[in-house]
């Protein structure tokens, strides 16, 4: 048998069923793709319930592998087309610890002098990350953060993973790659990460949660079961740390299910004066205040608990609550995908702008969790005056469809179809232009934020709400020079600009 360490790690490890490779090859390296596996590698393949066949999986990501030795959570019916390749099965409640083990083999956490924070929540986590990287890169901390936005050091993007929180072997490997050049790590935990192990071994200083409504479902099949994955975070920290929460509603559901592992600190919007409200016009919405307070509260952990004056050092978050402002016309840009956020967003909007209009532009994404279509819908058509409903990413859904779920929550006046974002987004711009100049309108069009593609049938194609927001300003001549100036705002005046783009 081999002498190199991850044979010694395989050979000492509790399995529930093994299979040796013949013969015996000198192993490398782990993965947890196929098609990045060579003739060392481990695969570490989990099998979830996802409606697939174990025929369909071996023939999309096992028949051509080139790893010598695979590890999943699962027996599966394909081992006998696998000769000569290794197998090594884990009770499907050890995984996340058995993956953990060889990660720390070959990829061990750093020692950090500001340690780990994690933030979940439903919405606003990245808008919590990106505050408390700010926050503390002001205050000489250096920081990685990885989230829906990538990877970033000290506020620079270095990567992208393709996850809100990466697979448990991704995490460590870039934590990895990049120590030594950073003093705290900020992570997203998404539900699914929590459920599935993925931040195992990772331990939290402390942690945030924002709030919590409903998504997800089609994953966690019910409401109670998202909820139980959220609250795997108190788990994740240590001792002696804490969750901040902004939500009433989650705070009082952790205590009703007995004493958390950890202290739960309740935390209330910030109250921001005048001054901070003009020059960063983004934390107007109370949701986003709320968020400021949940960075204050984890960035104090570190820095100490005096008052500062954080909000001088924010910049606007991609995608979220992005505006131009053109005149009497606002045009507002958000990541908005969930029935809390949408509704979140339109009352924020009513409350800055009392006497405008409000044109909302938003669709649901396919494959998705049917049961928030309606729901949307319905908030839409509760806090807008005429909306424009399109597609987002129907993935393999008919994009009609998925509309047809959303005007189940919508009356049969004051909306209509655009199937194609693109020219949903010129529609947009026409029913602004056509009302009169001295009305106020603003045009809200909620649901990819950041993003930049497309996803249908498959494929992901280029696309950017910022962009198509550009195209039109140009088409119409509306030229970006008028548009420095939130002369809506209370508080006075901010400049603004849009986020820069993520790195694809």
């Amino acid at each position: 048998m081999s002498s190199d360490p991850l044979t010694k790690l395989l050979a000492t490890t509790e399995f529930a069923w093994r299979r040796e490779p013949v013969p015996p090859i000198p192993l490398t390296d782990i993965q947890w793709r196929a098609d990045t596996c060579g003739p060392g590698s481990i695969l570490f393949f989990v099998r979830r319930d996802d409606g697939r066949d174990d025929a369909e999986l071996y023939r999309r990501y096992l028949a051509d592998g080139a790893f010598p030795v695979l590890v999943t959570n699962r027996m599966l019916d394909c081992f006998e087309a696998l000769p000569g390749k290794g197998i090594f099965v884990t009770r499907p409640e050890d995984w996340p610890q058995v993956v953990g083990r060889f990660c720390d083999l070959l990829y061990p956490l750093p020692g950090l002098a500001g340690g780990f924070l994690g933030i979940t929540g439903t919405n606003g986590k990245t808008t919590t990350l990106k505050y408390l990287e700010s926050m503390l890169r002001a205050y000489g901390r250096r920081v990685l953060t990885v989230g829906t936005l990538g990877v970033s050091l000290d506020g620079e993007p270095v990567g992208q993973t393709g996850f809100t929180s990466p697979p448990q072997i991704e995490l460590r490997r870039l934590l990895h790659a990049h120590q030594g050049r950073y003093d705290v790590v900020a992570v997203e935990a998404s539900s699914h990460a929590l459920d599935q192990g993925r931040l195992q071994g990772i331990p939290l200083r402390n942690a945030g949660w924002t709030n919590f409504s409903q998504d997800h479902l089609d994953y966690h099949r019910d409401e109670a079961a998202y909820f139980d994955a959220k609250a795997h975070i108190l788990d994740l920290i240590r001792d002696g740390g804490q969750l901040f929460c902004t939500s009433p509603e989650v705070v009082s559901r952790l205590l009703e299910r007995g004493t958390p592992p950890v202290p739960v600190q309740g935390l209330k919007a910030a109250v921001l004066g005048p001054e901070a409200i003009a020059a960063k016009p983004f934390l107007l919405p109370a949701h986003n205040r709320e968020n400021y307070a949940l960075a204050t509260a984890l960035a104090a952990t570190l820095l100490g608990p005096e008052e500062r004056p954080y909000w001088r050092h924010l910049r606007e978050v991609d995608g979220r609550f992005e505006c131009r402002v053109i005149g009497n016309r606002t045009l507002v840009v958000d990541f908005a995908h969930t029935p809390a956020a949408l509704e979140s967003l339109l009352t924020a909007i009513r409350h800055a702008f009392p006497n405008a209009g409000v044109l909302t532009l938003f669709g649901c994404g396919g494959d998705r969790d049917r049961g928030k279509r309606p729901l949307m819908g319905a908030a839409a058509a509760r806090y807008s005056d005429y909306v424009i409903l399109t597609s987002d990413n129907p993935r393999s859904e008919d994009p009609e469809q998925i509309i047809a779920d959303i005007l189940r929550g919508m009356p049969g006046t004051g909306r209509e179809v655009v199937v194609e974002r693109p020219w949903a987004v010129t529609r947009l711009f026409d029913l602004l232009a056509e009302r009169p100049p001295e009305e106020p309108w603003v045009g809200l069009i909620a649901g990819k934020g950041h993003e930049r593609y497309i996803d249908r049938d498959g494929h992901k194609t280029y696309y950017s709400d910022q962009d198509e927001v550009e195209r039109n300003l140009r088409r119409l001549g509306w030229l970006p020079a008028d548009s420095s100036r939130l002369n809506e705002l209370p508080g006075g005046n901010g400049a603004i600009s849009w986020g820069q783009p993520a790195v694809d």
